[in-house]
């Protein structure tokens, strides 16, 4: 496993991050779950991303109790605010911020957590509270660092001009061969003001993996099967013409000696920009293999081949859900 250096923080966290976003604490058994996080921390993994909304906070309950035996220095953990949560709370007010920080250390049964996130932006809320609020828990000992997922550029931009605040170390948008949005501008203006990027969906839901096949059903224990985390497995992901092509790759993997989802994570990682690259697993074989596409270098003519296998298939324009 290899590590880089999280923004202009002083943390260093692993190429792929274990995600809890649709499985633990819901979709994903208890013990499988556990077993996904044993995997992690055996492969070298140490960064772990959740957030308080997941499973109406079981995620970050789950977390807690799987970490609680380990040492706190030996991970990385980041977790999140903004969307609804079970009690009627959500967005970004300082109210609201000190409270969700407070819960969500509790569930995760720790004094901190090194990341804390805002995982949209509030339009509802001015910009001031919201760092101001942000500060306040970094400067308490809550959080080491904050960061954020799918804010505007001029947004970070009015964020980072702000005086006597903290300042964002992290971006998590939505990245992957598929969709290819942050390239535009996120990815641009954070590799120029120390900001980097974790990514989430580098696999764009499983379809990555090659799992899916033309004119077949998914697979059994698949995420596209299970009601409990398909909602955001759209009708996109599902075209004839895509899964074709996520074959194709799948040869250019196979002639690489690697699968198809360590493929899709070495593309992410190409960019320096990247920190982390989140996967979502439900059995420890998905951690492990994904985790061994950390330190795969694909060379210029493997990339262009990818690009011209997805042609018409790259998404750029349009928000990430």
């Amino acid at each position: 496993m290899r590590y880089r250096q999280l923004g202009s923080s002083d943390l260093q966290v692993s190429e792929i991050s274990l995600g809890s976003w649709l499985t633990y604490g819901g979709g994903v058994g208890s013990d499988q779950a556990e077993a996904c996080v044993a995997k992690a921390f055996e492969v070298g993994i140490n960064f772990i991303d959740t957030a308080n909304v997941y499973a109406g906070g079981a995620a970050e309950e789950f977390l807690g109790q799987v970490l609680a035996g380990r040492q706190r220095d030996s991970y990385v953990l980041a977790t999140k605010v903004f969307f609804p949560m079970p009690d009627g709370g959500r967005g970004l007010s300082r109210a609201q911020i000190v409270k969700q920080m407070d819960a969500s250390l509790a569930r995760l049964r720790t004094e901190y957590v090194d990341l804390y996130q805002c995982h949209r932006y509030d339009w509802d809320t001015p910009l001031e509270e919201t760092m101001d609020a942000l500060t306040e828990v970094v400067r308490q000992g809550k959080a080491r660092y904050i960061g954020f997922s799918e804010w505007p550029v001029d947004k970070i931009t009015e964020a980072l001009a702000l005086p006597n605040v903290e300042k964002f170390v992290s971006s998590q948008p939505q990245y992957s061969m598929l969709w290819r949005g942050p390239e535009r501008d996120v990815i641009p203006f954070c590799s120029e003001h120390g900001i980097s990027q974790i990514v989430w969906s580098p696999l764009a839901q499983g379809v990555l993996t090659g799992k899916y096949k033309p004119g077949e059903p998914p697979p059994k224990d698949s995420r596209a099967a299970a009601e409990s985390m398909n909602y955001f497995f759209d009708d996109r992901l599902r075209a004839k013409k895509l899964l074709e092509q996520v074959q194709e790759l799948g040869n250019v993997a196979k002639e690489l000696g690697i699968s198809t989802a360590q493929l899709a994570l070495a593309w992410v990682l190409r960019e320096p920009n990247v920190a982390s690259a989140i996967i979502g697993a439900s059995r420890p074989q998905q951690v492990e293999d994904n985790a061994a596409a950390s330190g795969v270098d694909l060379d210029g003519a493997t990339l262009a081949r990818i690009d011209e296998i997805l042609d018409g298939s790259i998404a750029y324009e349009g928000p990430a859900s």
